[in-house]
């Protein structure tokens, strides 16, 4: 272990490992370590038994929950955007070789007390039960308008520049009433709060146009796919490229104390009493405490269900948004539901996790409106973990801290964050035009 390395990643958490898979990839020297015995780091998967071992204290789960390894529960579940950026990385780094991924079947929005399918072109907005005539008619109109907008064609942009009309004027323009803009800004751009209004248009028309264009991708319910067996193939395929780009994983390696020389730079890591040098750290927020700072809570509650969520046409895997006006809240709330169909529970199993930035400190409360929607459930887990951001200045000390996982149950923020990490790592952007039919669909 006494090398010398370009950088030495610290945990195996999604983020730690898509870096060092584009570092490896880069031609840059990588050891990368966890100090426990398996992948994942807080966004691991876990199996029936350890799930027990974690929130029950024991290792005796009820036999009729079937056998404990047909359970892959993510820890930290999100959908993948088909034509997203996460999707991109994937292939920019060809880790799509060590997956299967399938479509997710439905996406949904809670709006005035009941669940509905989130219209996405202007022929569902057609159909949409939102919406009356007249406003089904507005929406149509910016729906096209938002299809058809391409930012070097200035004669789709109706003598509008996006980049200074605020989406609150871009939406006066076409008479969209509150309930409309609700489902567009939270369950189609994906935002989650509702600061953009007062933002720059172009980025909640450009989060829209990747909704309807990763809806057209698969030609399935949603715009999401996810790996078959779970988010926890994703660091292992990582580990893999990393090994194949001369990359080294140490797993079980206890302390990972990062050390640094009298300028405040970093300059090794020492584990067992043995340091291994290094120009860079890239890490979690838990193995640099004393360079982050507590920035929020999210609660969650992991279900383990015997059927799909009601009134979701039956989904074996299923998002619903429930936007935080709907519900009286500073902050949206999130379903995830995923099944034996993604091989992530056994045959007839259902897992759902419900999740939110917390107000309180009652998750049990605070999430009743989302549990309320799930229907019967056979078991459930509560859990709140605090969310960390680095308060460091990289430039100076050369440590590099990954933001904690947040409350939403796609991609989209996650990415955003290793990107600009990557940046700040390497100086230079990752070129993401790739070509996407490189990840398909599993076969059904």
């Amino acid at each position: 272990m006494d090398e010398e390395y370009d950088v030495i990643v610290l945990g195996t958490g999604l983020k730690e490992c898509i870096l060092s898979g584009l570092l490896s990839v880069d031609g840059l020297k990588v050891l990368h370590m966890d100090r426990n015995d398996y992948y994942g780091g807080e966004s691991t998967s876990l199996n029936l038994i350890q799930l027990w071992k974690r929130f029950r204290g024991n290792d005796k789960p009820p036999a009729n929950l079937g056998s404990s390894r047909d359970y892959n529960v993510d820890m930290i579940p999100k959908f993948m955007m088909a034509n997203g950026t996460l999707v991109r990385v994937l292939i920019h780094t060809d880790v799509t070789k060590y997956l299967s991924f399938k479509a997710v079947d439905g996406g949904y929005v809670f709006n005035k007390g009941k669940v509905h399918k989130v219209p996405a072109t202007d022929m569902e907005a057609l159909k949409s039960p939102l919406m009356g005539l007249f406003e089904k008619r507005r929406a149509r109109k910016f729906f096209i308008y938002v299809q058809d907008y391409q930012d070097n064609e200035p004669k789709t942009h109706e003598g509008m520049d996006l980049t200074r009309v605020t989406t609150r004027q871009l939406i006066a323009k076409y008479g969209l009433d509150d309930n409309t803009v609700d489902f567009i800004g939270h369950a189609l751009a994906l935002h989650r709060d509702d600061r953009y209004l007062d933002e720059p248009a172009l980025d909640t028309v450009k989060r829209m146009k990747l909704y309807a264009e990763s809806l057209a991708r698969f030609q399935g319910g949603s715009p999401y796919i996810y790996p078959l067996y779970g988010l926890g193939e994703l660091p292992q395929a990582f580990a893999r490229l990393s090994a194949v780009y001369g990359g080294t994983y140490m797993l079980n390696k206890p302390e990972c104390k990062v050390e640094f020389d009298e300028e405040g730079k970093v300059c090794g890591v020492t584990s067992e009493g043995e340091t291994a040098r290094c120009k860079k750290v890239v890490c979690d927020p838990s193995y640099l405490p004393n360079k982050v700072r507590k920035v929020g809570r999210v609660a969650r509650a992991i279900c383990i269900m015997s059927h799909p969520i009601p009134n979701t046409n039956d989904s074996h895997s299923v998002q619903v948004i429930l936007p935080q006006k709907q519900l009286g809240r500073r902050s949206d709330m999130y379903l995830f539901c995923c099944s034996y169909s993604h091989n992530v529970a056994p045959k007839g199993k259902f897992i759902a996790f419900v999740s939110s930035e917390a107000e309180t400190d009652h998750p049990e409360v605070e999430l009743k409106a989302g549990i309320d929607l799930l229907g019967p459930v056979d078991e459930i887990f509560f859990d709140v973990y605090d969310r960390y951001e680095p308060v460091n200045e990289p430039s100076l000390d050369n440590c590099f801290v990954s933001m904690s996982y947040d409350a939403t149950t796609h991609f989209e923020s996650t990415v955003t964050d290793v990107l600009n990490m990557y940046t700040m790592i390497t100086g230079k952007v990752l070129d993401l035009s790739v070509d996407l039919s490189a990840a398909s669909a599993a076969e059904e």
